[in-house]
């Protein structure tokens, strides 16, 4: 059986480039490390792959905003590319920056380049967010989380910006749409706004949305560093079905690309 090709974007900053790329492996998978400088020099070209993926990390230091000089790149200088990887139906992921990158190119949550409808600001409690976080997954039309609604998932989060914002008319309109995919929760499960179960103050709770089409999703906590079960802290007393979903995040998008 083929594995689908994967791109893992690299930029200076990144620090999570290789455990997304074992996450994917994991999944069967084959994965590319690529530069974004491969991309602009034309070494590498984004439509040869069948899915991209954004890592966590602090692309550019973070210079400016969290996310937005890789976000510059991909919109001006990858814009053909861009366009004609999303157009042709495939998948993209972004994790805590690369989520970031995703709302700061306007592809997350209308998939509009250039037209910044959401954004990830500075965490209420106006500092870094290092813990684990349970996660409650939404019933949405997201290939990501195909068949895992309803289940709640432990996660870690690492950022300082991760408050999910937008105007009153756009969050109502995703919610309405269906494309909030995960929720930050409390120990019983619960979608929450409190403070620590909700890290970073977002609104609604909001830990990850997705486009309409359900291909291109970004969320802050990091599900790639938890796709084994011993790489949970209390893996010991941890329900096996708790641990299966930050895998199985990576396993819907190799099976979609299979399908397809």
């Amino acid at each position: 059986m083929k594995r689908p090709e994967v791109c893992i974007l690299r930029a200076d900053g990144i620090n999570c480039d290789e455990e997304t790329f074992h996450a994917f492996e994991n999944a069967g998978a084959k994965c590319t490390m690529v530069h974004i400088n491969q991309l602009r020099r034309g070494e590498e070209r984004l439509p040869r792959y069948q899915i991209l993926a954004l890592p966590g990390g602090f692309s550019y230091g973070d210079d400016i905003h969290s996310g937005k000089i890789l976000a510059v790149e991909l919109t001006y200088f990858l814009k053909e590319q861009l366009t004609e990887f999303v157009n042709s139906g495939k998948l993209i992921i972004g994790i805590c920056n690369g989520f970031q990158v995703l709302v700061r190119t306007g592809l997350l949550p209308y998939r509009q380049l250039g037209e910044i409808k959401t954004t990830l600001m500075d965490n209420s409690s106006g500092h870094f967010e290092c813990r684990w976080v349970n996660l409650l997954i939404e019933s949405s039309h997201c290939i990501f989380t195909r068949g895992m609604a309803g289940r709640v998932m432990s996660a870690q989060v690492a950022n300082s910006g991760g408050k999910f914002y937008t105007s009153p008319v756009i969050l109502q309109d995703i919610e309405n749409k269906g494309q909030v995919v995960f929720r930050y929760a409390g120990d019983d499960g619960h979608p929450t706004l409190s403070y620590p179960s909700n890290p970073n103050g977002s609104i609604n709770a909001i830990a990850g949305i997705c486009d309409s089409t359900g291909r291109i999703m970004g969320l802050m906590p990091h599900p790639e560093r938890c796709v084994n079960q011993t790489q949970h802290p209390n893996w010991r007393r941890l329900d096996s079905n708790v641990s299966q979903c930050c895998r199985d995040i990576f396993r819907n998008a190799v099976e979609y690309v299979r399908e397809i």
